[in-house]
């Protein structure tokens, strides 16, 4: 019998690389969190895919440096931390690697799985999630002198965390889910849906439309037989008019048919080319619907930093006015502090110190680095240098050690006399004859060994 080569199945040659432009981000947890808000981290994951790590797993020993550390590496560009305060959950998005932050409060969030749970039709999600969701941004004010300048940071963050739109080298089959970032003027919150698009035939109401492709539910073998056991005639399931219990209840109309299914014109569209799902061809009359999948968060924005957590500058904006900060005295005891422009003159003259220190000593650093270098390749020539004039000398003294033991073995005849080997002879002899004299002496009679046995 031969023997079994093993297939190889991971890939094989250069590792593919992700396409320029696209943002990646990191999504975690930090510090200690609840289960409900684990869950929301693994939800936000699944919206951002497929550019996040899916399967990141947070440690305890982890720190939020250690993921700042390791983003640029992978090319991240965005990072969102939850976190758990004693007021309620909160969410920083860190724009690397210069900043700036924007600092959330999560006023109220719904789960994949509350959503799932309230609504009627309950869906397998599955291939969805292979490409990336279209960013759609609702509501915020525009661009005006009246206009608070935090709006337009706060649009630019959340259209930099998704790839950018290009219709021209975008297929219609990709895109399948929907990200709505909604801004509500009268609270001053954003709120971020998630939505799933479905096609559905138009005209076609919902029995025909069951009885043309059967049940979209494969639980069970018989999900995709229709059940027409109480019904007298097929026209009895199709034509009967909504709400009707029994058979003789009457048929609907052709026109509350289509109205029933389709609803108004401005849903249906004509598909410009082929999309996912059955008889979706370029070209058919199609109504488009949004389903939402979650999660469903309400942020509101509390503050916004320059920087990245750990080397923050200045305060952009902050929630509670442009010159307030708060600070967290107990659990539910919030003091507002009031800051004169001196003292914001001050902070600002404070950061601006800061940093041209750290440019300084990051100067002079790099100016010590060259120097050593520079020390290091001139102490090498150096000591090659060196080195090489001490073996010179060595063999110098070598060269003439050879010339006097030259001279002492000659004699005046020019004969050769082996002064050591003529030594070494009589030591040999007077050694032998130490060494008998020194036996003679030191022999004595062998003791015998005692060895125990039984008698």
């Amino acid at each position: 019998m031969g023997r079994k080569r093993k297939n190889r199945t991971h890939l094989k040659g250069p590792i593919p690389t992700a396409e320029t432009g696209v943002p990646k981000s990191f999504i975690i947890k930090h510090g200690q969190v609840g289960s409900s808000l684990t869950q929301l981290v693994r939800d936000v994951r699944k919206v951002m895919e497929p550019n996040t790590a899916s399967r990141l797993k947070e440690r305890k020993r982890n720190k939020l440096k250690d993921f700042l550390t390791m983003a640029p590496a992978l090319q991240v560009t965005h990072l969102l931390a939850f976190t758990l305060t004693n007021i309620a959950p909160s969410l920083r998005i860190v724009r690397l690697s210069a900043g700036p932050t924007l600092s959330f409060r999560i006023e109220r969030y719904s789960l994949i799985k509350d959503i799932s749970n309230t609504s009627r039709r309950a869906r397998s999600i599955g291939m969805e999630y292979l490409s990336s969701p279209l960013l759609v941004l609702a509501s915020f004010p525009p661009a005006s002198p009246t206009t608070p300048p935090h709006i337009p940071l706060l649009m630019k963050t959340f259209q930099t965390m998704f790839p950018p739109l290009s219709p021209q080298t975008l297929t219609l089959s990709s895109a399948r889910r929907v990200v709505l970032v909604s801004y509500n003027a009268d609270r001053e919150t954003v709120d971020f849906r998630h939505y799933l698009i479905t096609v559905k035939p138009y005209g076609v109401s919902k029995r025909v439309r069951r009885v043309l492709e059967g049940a979209t539910t494969k639980s069970s073998l018989t999900a995709t037989i229709l059940d027409l056991g109480n019904e007298r005639d097929i026209a009895d399931f199709v034509l009967r008019r909504r709400g009707d219990a029994g058979p003789d209840g009457g048929y609907e109309s052709a026109a509350s048919s289509t109205e029933s299914v389709a609803g108004d014109d401005g849903d249906a569209v004509d598909l410009a080319d082929d999309y996912v799902g059955r008889n979706n061809k370029k070209g058919q009359r199609r109504a488009v619907r949004l389903d939402e999948i979650g999660p469903r968060m309400e942020l509101r924005l509390v503050k916004i930093v320059e920087g990245i957590p750990g080397k923050e500058g200045n305060v952009i904006h902050h929630h509670f006015g442009s010159y307030i900060v708060w600070f967290l005295k107990a659990a539910s005891d919030i003091l507002i502090v009031k800051k004169t422009k001196k003292e914001i003159a001050e902070l600002k003259a404070e950061h601006a110190a800061k940093a041209k220190l750290k440019k300084e000593r990051r100067e002079e650093q790099e100016r010590n680095v060259q120097r050593k270098k520079a020390l290091a390749e001139s102490g090498g020539k150096k000591a090659e240098v060196e080195d090489e004039d001490e073996d010179e000398a060595m063999d110098d003294d070598q060269d003439v050690e050879d010339a006097e033991v030259d001279e002492q073995e000659f004699d005046d005849d020019g004969d050769y006399w082996d002064e050591n080997e003529e030594i070494e002879e009589d030591s040999e002899d007077e050694a032998d004859e130490e060494s008998s004299e020194d036996e003679e002496e030191v022999k004595r009679p062998i003791k015998k060994s005692r060895t125990k046995g039984k008698r």
